[in-house]
């Protein structure tokens, strides 16, 4: 499908090379097997792990151990293109990349990271992000995991997390607890005593994705298992605007594949004698669903931009987290009523694009908390107490 804005155009050449190679591993490895991967809700994180990593998009924008250290907008670039293969590939490499390599790029030791950035960055280990819980999801500052001090110095942590994407495949978890200091961030071996990681199951929506519950029962961590350059909220919300970045470029990505589908099947498919591309009606939908891509792309660019210029905003992010997903899952709502009866089935991807939008469209930050933030930032008054 022809990019009429030439949006792309304003890439560099290295961000070129990456989407081109990004889209080519994604045409080759995914697209071919990702329909049974949703049907039968697996995903061969273990094969892929070490894919991704040679490919560079694992923690592509940290700098060091291993990882490229590549701009904002290359980044994105590359969440563009493996959300346009599934979301649950995006998000397995936004979970290891931004909220489980990031807080110990960031906040970490120096022993914490040379045990884990490069492996991680190598696909070799995997990570997760323990923050949400079971009965706190939108208001993590008064989560219930917490996590003691004993005599000899050791922390005791216990809780719960939910919704954990890579939970029970991870060989670390990134975990953040309350403590008599405040929120502290913890790094969390999978195989420590007491540590168990369900994986959740029937769900309708992301189901190549490993998605777990995350428990902690008398989980004894040494002194050097704390994040030491952060406290407070700060730690876990620094890390959720790194993912939800990744995110507000992954769903352009959805989107355009499910234009690309619906443009693609009004050409082929005949009614009435003709292509119902052919039809007013139907060239109305692809019009409003191209404008809704390119809005998006062009948010993303320029947020990206910012970015890389470190003039990037959480409410700048918010915005293109709430417009950009609400675009994308409108768009695949469109392409589904225009591939009709066809628009269900897993021949086509548009189904499940739609689906996996809907968890986009609740995780990392639903949309009603997108919408108080930027309403507050436009009248200075907390609308969330």
């Amino acid at each position: 499908m022809d990019d009429l804005l030439r949006i792309d155009d304003g890439l560099s050449e290295e961000q070129r090379l990456i989407r081109d190679t990004v889209k080519k591993c994604v045409t080759d490895r995914v697209l071919p097997h990702v329909g049974d991967w949703f049907e039968e809700a697996v995903f061969p994180a273990r094969e892929l792990a070490p894919v991704l990593g040679s490919l560079g998009v694992l923690g592509m924008h940290l700098e060091g151990y291993g990882c490229a250290g590549l701009d904002a907008v290359s980044y994105g670039v590359a969440c563009r293109e493996l959300e346009a293969g599934d979301s649950g590939l995006r998000s397995f490499v936004s979970v290891q990349g931004s909220l489980a390599m990031f807080p110990i790029w960031k906040y970490g030791s120096a022993e914490q990271k040379e045990e884990w950035l490069p492996r991680m960055a190598a696909g070799e280990a995997i990570g997760c992000f323990g923050l949400t819980e079971p009965d706190h999801g939108s208001d993590p500052a008064n989560m219930r995991t917490n996590a003691k001090q004993d005599s000899s110095g050791d922390w005791i942590l216990n809780g719960a997390k939910m919704w954990i994407t890579n939970g029970s495949i991870a060989d670390v978890a990134v975990v953040w607890a309350q403590t008599e200091d405040g929120i502290r961030g913890f790094v969390v071996p999978s195989d420590t005593p007491g540590f168990s990681a369900p994986e959740i199951h029937k769900k309708l929506s992301l189901r190549a994705s490993v998605t777990s519950s995350l428990y902690f029962d008398n989980v004894r961590l040494p002194a050097s298992a704390v994040l030491p350059g952060v406290r407070g909220l700060k730690g876990p919300l620094s890390c959720l605007s790194e993912a939800r970045y990744g995110i507000l470029w992954g769903v352009v990505g959805a989107a355009r594949a499910c234009l690309e589908s619906a443009v693609d099947y009004s050409k082929t498919r005949v009614q009435f004698d003709r292509p119902i591309g052919g039809f007013q009606l139907t060239q109305e939908k692809l019009a409003w669903m191209y404008v809704g891509v390119g809005q998006s792309q062009l948010t993303a660019l320029h947020l990206g931009r910012l970015k890389d210029a470190g003039a990037l905003t959480p409410q700048q992010v918010s915005f293109g987290k709430l417009a950009n997903v609400r675009a994308a899952l409108d768009i695949a709502r469109q392409a589904r009523s225009i591939l009709g009866g066809n628009g269900i089935t897993l021949e086509y991807p548009v189904i499940r694009h739609m689906n996996n939008l809907e968890s986009v469209l609740t995780y990392e930050g639903t949309e009603e908390i997108h919408v108080l933030t930027l309403g507050r930032a436009l009248t200075g008054l907390d609308a969330f107490h």
